[in-house]
């Protein structure tokens, strides 16, 4: 059969890191080999019954049977501004300071390919969400990576970045809570962060996808709380890990307008907004009772503590967990990340993401996830227990 030539930009695409992993498990449990997957960050609730009734309710009506305005429903767009008024205080004005994106993943790539041209750099955090490379490469700009590092609260330290890159640089993603190495940013932190975007001209994307999960009473920070916020960036928030809304392919970006309005010329010449439905079961759950949210953070935390004290326990040494729903594990003395993943699923049937797929500094540690239930985590410590005892 014909092999027909691909662009540049496809064949500069890095591998795609989770795809691959899958690839992997399955051949495994094809094998025949009793499986745990700890690698994906794939919700394991339903979403909340009154959003699911939201759906459908929304399917019956003939007015959503249309096509969508293409910038989205103007109702989404206000529940997301009451939605950061009433949890942060933040006042978004929903005609110019609101994007609606199918999925937070499409928009982090689009942002690439709205403001980098090739020659161009983008301060990637390290480790960081594999994505935030596709964009970069799909439009021939630079990557400058920003370790992060346990010592450091796996923070940037913006001192190492050199003048050069911070003149060539353009964007900057940022992500806390973070994945993968749960850690959360105080004030001081995204205070520091406006000061350099400021000085540098750079525009910041802050990945708020974990907003909603943090742990022991410290409820994460939106970037957009702190003064001048909203001058040098915007913030990303999906409805998929607040709202168990994985598969809904909803979220929006919130700041600067002329990024948003960026957002949205790409998006007219992608897409055609998002189902009418799917706005309205979003607004609802940004609307209505958030106790839901309230227990799935707790549901988190419980299964935070019981994997981090079992694996501590058996002599594993876990970063401090602060938030998302990942944990990151150091793996022990005398293996690589990718080394250790294979050797724990080839003993054990244990599958976790290896570190050095998030990014250089990712090297030494394996991502963990909370996705699975209470029951299943402690089969997990036991696997990890008898590794540690071979």
């Amino acid at each position: 059969m014909k092999q027909f030539q691909t662009s540049k930009a496809i064949q500069r695409l890095p591998d795609q890191f989770f795809a691959t992993m899958i690839d992997k498990l399955n051949l495994y449990k094809n094998r025949g080999y009793d499986t745990l997957n700890l690698g994906q960050g794939n919700p394991d609730q339903p979403t909340p019954s009154h959003i699911v009734q939201s759906l459908q309710e929304a399917a019956e009506n003939p007015d959503f049977h249309k096509y969508p305005p293409f910038h989205g429903y103007e109702f989404l767009k206000e529940a997301v501004a009451e939605f950061y008024k009433r949890e942060y205080d933040v006042d978004i004005d929903p005609e110019t300071e609101v994007a609606i994106m199918p999925g937070s993943k499409t928009g982090l790539v689009e942002l690439s390919q709205c403001f980098l041209d090739p020659g161009d750099v983008a301060l990637v955090p390290d480790p960081g969400y594999p994505d935030y490379w596709s964009g970069i490469e799909m439009v021939g700009a630079e990557m400058k990576s920003m370790p992060l590092r346990e010592e450091n609260g796996f923070l940037p330290d913006y001192s190492e970045i050199d003048k050069e890159s911070w003149e060539k640089a353009k964007l900057m993603f940022l992500n806390y809570p973070n994945n993968p190495t749960g850690a959360m940013a105080g004030e001081d932190f995204f205070v520091e962060t406006i000061q350099e975007a400021e000085k540098n001209d750079v525009c910041v994307v802050h990945d708020f996808a974990y907003g909603a999960i943090g742990f022991d009473g410290n409820k994460p920070l939106s970037f957009m709380q702190f003064e001048g916020a909203k001058n040098v960036g915007v913030e990303v928030y999906t409805m998929s890990k607040t709202y168990n809304m994985a598969g809904w392919r909803v979220a929006f970006a919130v700041g600067n307008p002329s990024v948003i309005h960026a957002l949205e010329v790409i998006q007219d010449h992608y897409f055609c907004s998002i189902f009418g439905g799917l706005q309205k079961a979003s607004a609802t759950a940004l609307l209505s009772s958030q106790q839901c949210v309230t227990d799935l953070a707790e549901t988190y935390e419980k299964r935070r503590d019981l994997l981090v004290h079992g694996l501590e326990e058996a002599g594993y040494h876990v970063a401090p967990c602060q938030g998302s729903f990942f944990t990151w594990l150091q793996v022990p003395d005398g293996y690589t990340s990718q080394g250790f993943a294979d050797d724990l699923l080839e003993s054990t049937g244990l599958f976790v993401a290896p570190g050095i797929g998030f990014g250089t500094h990712g090297e030494g540690y394996v991502r963990i996830g909370l996705n699975n239930s209470e029951e299943t985590l402690r089969d997990a410590v036991k696997r990890f227990k008898a590794f540690k005892q071979k």
